[in-house]
């Protein structure tokens, strides 16, 4: 039995909660990230739309946290807030990423997450169309794609991933992920008897386009005022439909050459 509560062996799928009302922004999970898994430095400055010196994820930014300013007209209040987000890979149940990727450098481990080996990817960037929360990203410097990999190498040795442990607020947890999923449905639940009529859980729905997130979220407001898509669906889904429509139509143009040249005859 790992330090976790759980073996490998046991293949419990884990995952990430993040409360975005606990978050304060102060960005320790991104550099804790960076840090743990070697990510290469990017260049910060201003970006001249937020307080936020990060932008966005990228094949060099695997967690980041979004500063979202809002103009509020209610009365009693100052007239803004500010709604602070820890974004990441969703470790989707129906990996787009993993559907669609060649050389099978993208895998499934044993907790349900999802991993690209790096040393197996070619650069083809199917890969980054493929998911449906534009997180893919590639270097530049050789086209390889990278993303958060939920610390694989720590779940092994039995430890939470870096962000998770460095988080001062416990906005981000980890652990199973069902039991992430009952937490969560508690928090809303007493945010929304306190007054936060916004709160909501993002990405816990297994009937969802992507058959819910490894990786899911507690929001203040629609998904949208985060950069999220509102009802993300993993394109590889409906695959076979077009396979279909593609055979029917192979099939009937066949059927119309030969229809063809027998009445030629």
């Amino acid at each position: 039995m790992s330090a976790l509560g759980y073996g490998a062996e046991q293949q419990t799928r884990v995952g990430f909660f993040t409360d975005t009302s606990v978050c304060i922004g102060c960005k320790a999970c991104e550099v804790a990230c960076k840090e743990w898994n070697g990510v290469p430095d990017d260049l910060l400055g201003l970006t001249a739309e937020s307080y936020d010196n990060s932008g966005a994820l990228g094949a060099n930014r695997w967690r980041h946290v979004a500063f979202i300013e809002q103009e509020r007209l209610v009365a009693g209040d100052d007239g803004m807030r500010w709604l602070m987000s820890s974004d990441v890979c969703k470790h989707c149940t129906e990996a787009g990423c993993l559907d669609g990727c060649p050389t099978g450098a993208i895998f499934r481990t044993e907790f349900g997450t999802v991993v690209i080996q790096e040393d197996v990817c070619n650069g083809c960037g199917y890969c980054v169309v493929a998911c449906p929360f534009g997180v893919i990203d590639r270097r530049e410097r050789d086209g390889r794609a990278f993303k958060c990999t939920m610390c694989y190498d720590r779940l092994k040795d039995g430890l939470i991933p870096a962000c998770a442990k460095a988080c001062p607020t416990e906005s981000i947890q980890f652990g199973p992920l069902e039991d992430l999923r009952e937490r969560a449905q508690v928090r809303v639940r007493e945010l929304q008897a306190r007054g936060a009529e916004g709160a909501r859980l993002y990405g816990d729905d297994p009937a969802d386009g992507v058959g819910g997130a490894g990786a899911f979220f507690l929001l203040l407001d629609e998904p949208e005022a985060y950069g999220l898509p509102p009802d993300p669906e993993v394109p590889t889904r409906r695959l076979g439909e077009v396979w279909r429509a593609a055979a029917l139509a192979a099939a009937a143009l066949g059927a119309g050459v030969v229809a063809s040249f027998a009445s030629e005859r």
